[in-house]
C-alpha cells in the first residue's frame, strides 16, 4: 500500500504535537532561568575539575527534567548563564535519559516483560557514559576553538569588570524590578525561544513524518529476525527516524518482543541524544563543527557499547529476550 498524504499528515501532526508541550515547558523554564538564576553561580558550585564538573552536569537531570525536545532552549540558557560547555552538552544528552519521568516510565514498559530493572540499569548507565565521554570531547575541542563553536545568541555576555578581571567589559549591577516586570521578561524570554525553537522543530517533524512513510516499525523487526547482526543499526536508525519523546519510547522498544536486549537499547539511549528534530535544533545553538562532532562521538559510542552489551549476553549465553533475562 503506497503512503498517501494524509499518512503523512498525521505522522507530522503526532510528532508535533507530541513535541511542542515540551518545547513550551522548556521555553519557560529557559525564561524563569534567565530571569532568576545569577550569572556564574552555577558554574561556581561546580568542581574545578574537568570530569567531575561533568559527571555533575550529567546528572543535572534529576533537578532540572526535562525531556530532549525542551532541554535544548533549558541548555541554552544555562550555556548563557556561564555553565560550562562540557557541563551543557551531558545535560543535554543525559538529561531527557537521567530523570525521574524517564526511569519510572522506563521500569513500567519493561516490567511485565520482567527485565524492568535490568533495562532501566542499562539506560541510565549507558547514557551517562556516552554523555560523559561526549562532554569531555567537546571540552579539548572547546580549548581549541572557543566560543567559535555556538551561533552567536548563544555566546554567553561578557563578565563585569573585576580587580581580577581588569579587561572584562565594565556593567552597573541592574536595579531590582517590580515582580510584575520580571513576569513580563520571563514572557518575553519565553516566547523569543518558542519561536526561535518551533521553526526548526516543524522542519524536523516534516523531515521525520517523510522517513516513517517509508521505514516502518515492521521493516526493522524483518531486518532484525533475518539479519540479527544488523539489528543494533536497524534499531538505532528507528530512533532517529521516529522522533519519539524519551518518555513514552520505552513503551514502543517494549512492543518489539523479539527483539535482543542490546538493540533495545540502542534505540533507548540514541533517541533521546539524537533524533531528526533534535539535530535541526542543535542548529539554533551550535556550529556546524560541533554538531557533528556531538553526532559522531553519540553515534560511535551507543553502536561500540551496544555491540559489546550483545556479546556479553552471548558469553553468558543471556538470551537477552523479553521475558528471561538470564536464558537455559
Amino acid at each position: 500500500m503506497q503512503p498517501s498524504i494524509y499518512d503523512f499528515l498525521f505522522r507530522f501532526s503526532a510528532v508535533l504535537w507530541e513535541a511542542m508541550p515540551f518545547v513550551v515547558l522548556g521555553a519557560l523554564v529557559a525564561g524563569i532561568l534567565e530571569e532568576f538564576l545569577p550569572q556564574e553561580f552555577l558554574t561556581r558550585l561546580l568542581p574545578k575539575s574537568v570530569l567531575p564538573a561533568v559527571m555533575i552536569g550529567a546528572l543535572l537531570g534529576l533537578l532540572f527534567p526535562m525531556c530532549e525536545c525542551g532541554i535544548v532552549v533549558v541548555m541554552r540558557r544555562l550555556l548563557r548563564k556561564g555553565l560550562p560547555l562540557s557541563c551543557c552538552i551531558a545535560y543535554m544528552l543525559a538529561g531527557p535519559i537521567i530523570n525521574g519521568v524517564v526511569i519510572f516510565s522506563t521500569w513500567v514498559a519493561f516490567a511485565g516483560h520482567q527485565i524492568g530493572p535490568e533495562m532501566v540499569g542499562l539506560r541510565v548507565g549507558m547514557a551517562f557514559v556516552v554523555a560523559c565521554v561526549t562532554g569531555l570531547i567537546v571540552h579539548l575541542q572547546f580549548k581549541k576553538y572557543g566560543y567559535a563553536l555556538l551561533n552567536p545568541l548563544t555566546i554567553p555576555p561578557a563578565p563585569p569588570a573585576t580587580n581580577a578581571n581588569p579587561d572584562a567589559v565594565p556593567t552597573e549591577p541592574p536595579a531590582r524590578q517590580p515582580f510584575l516586570r520580571r513576569l513580563g521578561n520571563i514572557s518575553a524570554t519565553a516566547l523569543h525561544d518558542f519561536v526561535d525553537i518551533m521553526v526548526f522543530l516543524i522542519l524536523g517533524c516534516v523531515l521525520a513524518a517523510l522517513a516513517r512513510q517509508y521505514i516502518t516499525e515492521n521493516d526493522i523487526q524483518a531486518i532484525s529476525r533475518d539479519q540479527p547482526f544488523l539489528a543494533i543499526p536497524a534499531m538505532m536508525l528507528l530512533a532517529v527516524v521516529m522522533c519519539l519523546c524519551s518518555e513514552a519510547d520505552a513503551f514502543v522498544a517494549a512492543s518489539f518482543t523479539k527483539m535482543h536486549t542490546s538493540a533495545k537499547v540502542a534505540f533507548l539511549v540514541l533517541g533521546p541524544m539524537l533524533d531528526l528534530k533534535l539535530v535541526l535544533m542543535y542548529t539554533r545553538v551550535f556550529k556546524l563543527r560541533l554538531i557533528v562532532t556531538i553526532a559522531t562521538c553519540v553515534v560511535v559510542q551507543v553502536l561500540a557499547y551496544c555491540v559489546l552489551l550483545h556479546l556479553v549476553y552471548q558469553w553468558n549465553k543471556w538470551t537477552g529476550m523479553s521475558g528471561s533475562a538470564v536464558g537455559a
